[in-house]
């Protein structure tokens, strides 16, 4: 967007407002006011009648906002967008895409109000689905199993680099060397050897599809897609794997060992 135009989304905003579902039409041109150089078109509504500078609404128009018909103007569904986009202080333009939900959480042993985005990874929409009886598909130990993976696969650094990285390197490496282990943390080395263990106490056949959408972000239709499994197959994968990897990072308790004897069974020193 030019100089001019970003100066210009105030009285855009102001007309997109102004501008009814129905559309308005233009009824009369007055003559400019006042220190401006060009004059007001008059729109008329079956309620109001307002101007708006042709500038503005020809600025409009190349954004694909409203549509002219004659003497006809009416909004498009993009004119919705836009205004959500720019309602706040800073467009967000991320916003139609999150998932926003006040919760509490506990940090450092207080109570704290939190907000989630449940768009943010496929775990966090995993928490919606349903079984046939209307109970909760994924149990919650499941899912705090496979929130613990994909953390420990973060600290390690794992994930597959995808833009520059402008850290300063921890030690020196190679011309072409991508990072070895030398290279890492205690932190990220002790992460690793969790992800490691974790996945070999999955075995190959759950393994994958754990890393695949705790670890790599991917959602179940992808999964199903990639893998060629038949529809709605992923998330039962899913839930034997999440289940298996709760098992394996909460182990039973062992039991005491414990003797028993009459009286007098030990031996007198």
């Amino acid at each position: 967007m030019t100089e001019n135009a970003t100066k210009s989304v105030p009285a855009l905003l102001r007309f997109l407002k102004s501008l009814p579902p129905a559309g308005a039409q233009i009824c009369a041109t007055a003559a400019p006011k006042t220190g401006a150089s060009a004059a007001t078109l008059e729109l008329r509504t079956p309620t109001a009648r307002f101007g708006v500078a042709p500038a503005i609404l020809l600025l409009a128009a190349r954004q694909g906002l409203i549509a002219r018909e004659g003497t006809r103007i009416r909004p498009l569904p993009e004119a919705q967008a836009y205004l959500a986009r720019h309602e706040t202080p800073e467009p967000d333009f991320a916003r139609p895409h999150r998932d926003i939900e006040e919760t509490t959480a506990s940090v450092d042993g207080e109570t704290v109000r939190v907000t989630r985005n449940l768009a943010e990874s496929p775990l966090s929409a995993l928490e919606r689905l349903k079984g046939r009886a209307g109970e909760t598909y994924f149990p919650c130990e499941a899912l705090a199993a496979g929130e613990r993976l994909h953390l420990d696969f973060t600290r390690g650094q794992l994930q597959p680099q995808i833009t520059m990285r402008f850290e300063p390197r921890l030690g020196t490496s190679v011309k072409g060397d991508r990072g070895s282990v030398a290279d890492l943390s205690d932190t990220a080395i002790a992460a690793r050897l969790r992800v490691n263990r974790a996945l070999a106490a999955l075995g190959p056949e759950l393994s994958g599809v754990a890393l695949d959408i705790c670890c790599f972000m991917k959602g179940l239709e992808t999964v199903e897609r990639e893998r060629q499994w038949p529809p709605r197959s992923a998330k039962l994968m899913l839930k034997t794997a999440l289940m298996a990897l709760h098992r394996h990072y909460t182990p039973p308790a062992r039991r005491e060992m414990r003797q028993w004897g009459e009286e007098g069974f030990r031996p007198e020193l």
